[in-house]
This record gives structure tokens, sequence and C-alpha cells, in this order.
């Protein structure tokens, strides 16, 4: 996400480089350029414009300290900007009603029913919530039926009146039923429409009245740039909303929607997705957001994934394995299976510093493992546990059961040893100071 952004303002700040000071000259034609990029990236003239005016005034109104160059000052004053323009801080959702009942908004394929069950997994695995689906979409084929899978899918219950078009209804329903039996979050999934009208809007509009939810979150499609901000406005001067779900962030290279939305409506943006998984959905974070769109990466969020991912008894357990010199390819293949867990994989290393930049051209996917776990599933269970004795023929037969040329075999089971030697240097302590850095970091 912000590939293209990110690029545009990394030029523009190279106009700063080598310059000793910050004259009216140099940030005019620094603001010009980051102008220019804010407006590809889809970000309307005023605001474009506004910021700009903004960080050339707090520019040239401050001093430039000797250990800090023009252009370092000009990336950390477009960086606090940035991080205001998207809203500053997180935001929560309500949830202290019991039950707490939010209602799902947007247009048809902004993604409301994918998020709203994505929504109820989130906060019953990070806030201990029980929580009900109400399916209140009648007019979309199948949309009853593709969120009672996905209730399925996560094991969260979804209430359906088979057979109503009255959505209204519903929702009143399902929410007496949440009350009855104990449920404490209830999600209320609507219909959409292909474009804002006035049906729909007195539909969503009955649907508040009737259930009075605490939270009204807006779900939008971020690729559809300034189009998602102007129909975010049309839906908050009907709804008033509390928030906004932007989806498809990981496919928006421009982002526009994110930077603007809040600046327009006055509404947070809460929660965005970045993925097909369930688990693809993460709390916006303004000043996380702002480094990654100026090249900082995000070390808090890929920590804060790893540790949602880890399992303290099977760490305990390879730990003692690493101690003994015991790492073998079950293990392998289980952190293998753990890091798939945790996500898109180009994703997560663009949250490394300095890693977005050198595999922006890399095709990295979420099946870049599946040639590897074919190797190690090609191999019997006494191999995988002890590989010290996979000798040439072996090798050749487990090439041929997993589809893959005798080099590739090779080439695992060299990183394989590698990986071994690199996993017995950290638990004998020689990058414990790294770890233990991240995950301070992390906690911040």
């Amino acid at each position: 996400m912000f590939e293209s952004l990110s690029d545009r303002l990394e030029r523009a700040f190279k106009v700063l480089k080598g310059q000793g000071h910050i004259t009216d000259i140099n940030v005019a034609e620094t603001m010009k350029e980051v102008r220019k990029a804010l407006l590809d990236a889809d970000v309307s003239y005023k605001i474009a414009k506004e910021f700009t005016d903004s960080v050339k005034a707090k520019a040239l109104g401050m001093n430039v300290l000797k250990a800090v160059s023009p252009s370092q000052m000009m990336v950390k004053i477009t960086y606090d900007e940035l991080i205001a323009l998207m809203g500053n801080s997180a935001t929560d959702v309500a949830l202290k009603a019991n039950p707490a009942i939010f209602l799902m908004a947007g247009l048809q394929g902004s993604g409301k029913t994918t998020h709203a069950a994505k929504l109820a997994n989130m906060l019953r695995n990070k806030r201990n919530r029980r929580p009900l689906l109400v399916a209140g979409d009648v007019y979309r084929p199948a949309a009853i039926d593709q969120l009672k899978v996905l209730g399925e899918q996560i094991n969260v219950p979804v209430y359906t009146e088979e057979g109503s078009k009255d959505p209204v209804r519903i929702a009143k329903n399902g929410v007496a039923f949440a009350k009855e039996h104990g449920y404490d979050l209830v999600i209320v999934d609507t219909a959409g429409r292909l474009a804002v009208d006035e049906e729909m809007m007195e539909e969503i509009g009955n649907i508040k009245e009737a259930v009075q939810p605490h939270e009204i979150l807006f779900v939008v499609d971020a690729m559809t740039g300034q189009d998602a901000v102007n129909t975010a406005k049309a839906f908050n001067d009907k709804l008033d909303f509390d928030g906004v779900i932007l989806t498809k962030m990981d496919g928006d290279t421009r982002g526009g929607a994110a930077l603007t939305i809040k600046a327009v409506v006055n509404k947070p943006i809460k929660f965005i997705g970045t993925g097909e998984k369930m688990e693809a959905i993460d709390v916006f974070h303004p000043d996380r957001m702002a480094e990654r769109i100026l090249g900082m990466g995000d070390i808090r969020s890929f920590v804060e994934t790893a540790q949602a991912q880890f399992d303290a008894e099977e760490a305990a357990k390879l730990q003692k394995k690493l101690a003994k010199n015991e790492f073998d390819f079950n293990d392998f293949l289980n952190q293998i299976q753990q890091i798939k867990k945790m996500g898109n994989v180009k994703e997560l290393m663009g949250m490394i510093p300095g890693m977005g930049k050198a595999i922006r051209d890399l095709d990295i996917d979420d099946t870049a493992f599946k040639g590897v776990e074919a190797i190690i599933l090609s191999m019997t269970p006494e191999e995988r546990a002890n590989p010290d004795i996979i000798n040439g023929s072996r090798k050749k037969r487990i090439a041929l059961g997993s589809g893959n040329d005798i080099q590739e075999v090779n080439r695992l089971i060299k990183q394989f040893f590698d990986t071994r030697k690199m996993m017995k240097m950290v638990n004998n302590g020689k990058a414990k100071n790294l770890m233990q850095a991240l995950s301070t970091r992390g906690r911040r």
C-alpha cells in the first residue's frame, strides 16, 4: 500500500538533500512536489494545498538543529502533519454496553459482510467478546448464506429469519435474541446498493432508530479513492456514523481515501482490511501509517502480528529442542505454518524498516511456501525427525515425490541446516539483545 505516494515523497525530499539550511525557495520547491504527490494519490486539491501550506509554515518557522539536516527536518514535520491529517491516534469502539450493538453500513461490494465477520472474530479473540452476527441483508442474492458460511468458519453464530424481507424486524429480533441468550456483542449486517439512493438511506436510518446501535461503522473500499470519501460524506450526513472500516488497503497503492476521510467527515478510520483471511483486519494507527508512507516500515505492527500467533507452550518445547540441537523438519514445517498464519508474506516483510522498497518488485504471495511444504511432506517421518540421514538416494525419492528438482531439495536442506545453526545461536543468547529490542519497541 502507498507505494506510489512513498516514491513521490522520497523524490520530493531529495530537493533538500545537501542543502545547508531551509529557505523559502527550497521549501517551496519541495512542497510543490509533495502537493503533486498527494494529488496523484487521489487526495483532493483543497486538502493537498492545506496540508502543504501547513508543512511549509512550520518548516519556515522552525530552527533546524545542527545535528539534523533540512531534509530530515522536513520529513519529521511531514510525518507529524500526516498523523494529524489521519486522526492523530487510534480510536476504540464502544464496547461498554451489554450487549454492545454495532451496525455495518456501506455500498454493495465494499466488504460489509466479510468485515462484519472479521470484526466479530477480532473482538472475540482480542477483547473476549461473545459475538452474534445478524444477517440483515435481505436483497443481495446469497448474502445470508455468505454470512452463515463465514460464521461457521470463525465459529460465531449467525441470527437469520428465513423468508423475511423486513431488515428492521430482523435487526430488532436479532438484538432480542442476543439479550435472551447472553451474547454481549451484536453485529448487524445491512444491505448495500450499487450507488447511494434514498431508499437505502431511509432503510438503514430505520434500522438505526429501531436498534439504537452503540457503534455505526461505515465500510468502504480504499481503492475507490475520492469516490470513497464522497460516499462517506453522503452516509455520514444521514447516519452520523462513528467510524470507518477501510477495506482492500493491501491493494491500494495510492492511499487517497486513508489520507482524506478524516479531514472530510471528521470521523476516524477505526479499522483497515488488509487481505482476504478472517484475521486480515487491523486497528488503524495514524502514526504507524505515516511511518509506512514515509518508508520507515512498521516494526510495531510486525511484532504485534507475530505475538498474536505466538504459542508460548510450543515455543518452550522448541527452545528445549534447540538447546539439544534437535530442531528437525517437523519443527521447520511448524514454523512455516506459524508464519503463514500471520498473513500476507509480502505485506509482513514491508513492515520491516528498509524492506518495503527492496521487495517492491518481487512476486511474493501466500503460495510462496507451497514448494517447501511439498518437499517436507514427501519425507518419511523418520527423515523429518532425523534430517542427518537424508542421503543422495533419499533426496532423489523426495524430489520425485514432491514434484521438484533435486536442486530444490538440496537448496531446502542447506537452508534448513543454516536455519538450525542460526536458531541455536539465538537460543544460546547471541541474538537475544535484538529480540528484546524488537519486543520492547512492539510494546510502546
